[in-house]
């Protein structure tokens, strides 16, 4: 699958209620705007990027993608920020990732791809071992999507649906474990909350920071 065919969607139009209603992808990590940090991590993966957002949309223009407004009122959650990006895309793939997980890998959009391609399936998410229990956990906003899952979540949110793992399992779906020696076991570690946006920051601290590919 070549990556040009893929536009990548950073997920930032979300309520952020265990942030105090607070613009979660405005909030700072290692001092950079944690949407930032997405896109740039995303943008070496893929032909095009673009960020989903419904407030502060000037901040989020600042960092050099388009910006995209879900297409329903409310806030309904990262199914309307996915229909959105299936609706303006012009390739054949989007791959979306949420705005608050600053270590997701490098190579999130080969491996979804290579699942997708391998499975000949219209959506692959990404599945990494629990910190806590070692057990598989699934990680559904990392998703990668096939322009033609349109219709069938326009539908789905439309039904009342906003859970994005019933929908994708509704599919024919991919998951991809990022379980190697070499994967990051922070990889998919996300900040809901002030803490755990804390917390990651000192953990990151002590080690390598995340890579920022448009600064190298």
């Amino acid at each position: 699958m070549d990556p040009q065919q893929i536009t990548g969607l950073v997920l930032a139009g979300g309520r952020a209620s265990r942030f105090g209603g607070e613009d979660k992808g405005l909030q700072t990590f290692l001092g950079r705007p944690l949407a930032q940090i997405a896109l740039e991590r995303l943008t070496p993966q893929v032909g095009r990027c673009a960020l989903s957002a419904n407030r502060h949309l000037a901040d989020y223009e600042a960092f050099g993608a388009p910006v995209w407004r879900d297409s329903l009122p409310d806030f309904p959650g990262p199914l309307a920020g996915m229909l959105s990006g299936l609706e303006r895309i012009e390739t054949e793939w989007l791959l979306t990732v949420p705005c608050d997980s600053p270590r997701f890998p490098p190579d999130l959009a080969r491996r979804l791809c290579d699942a997708a391609a391998r499975d000949r399936s219209t959506c692959a998410f990404a599945c990494a071992p629990d910190q806590v229990t070692g057990d598989p956990r699934m990680h559904p906003v990392f998703c990668l999507l096939h322009r033609d899952l349109r219709a069938s979540l326009g539908a789905s949110l439309s039904a009342g649906e906003h859970r994005v793992m019933r929908w994708l399992q509704s599919q024919p779906h991919s998951i991809v474990a990022f379980d190697l020696p070499a994967d990051d076991p922070q990889a998919f570690a996300n900040t809901n909350t002030p803490d755990d946006l804390r917390r990651l920051e000192a953990l990151s601290r002590h080690a390598a920071p995340p890579e920022h590919p448009l600064d190298a």
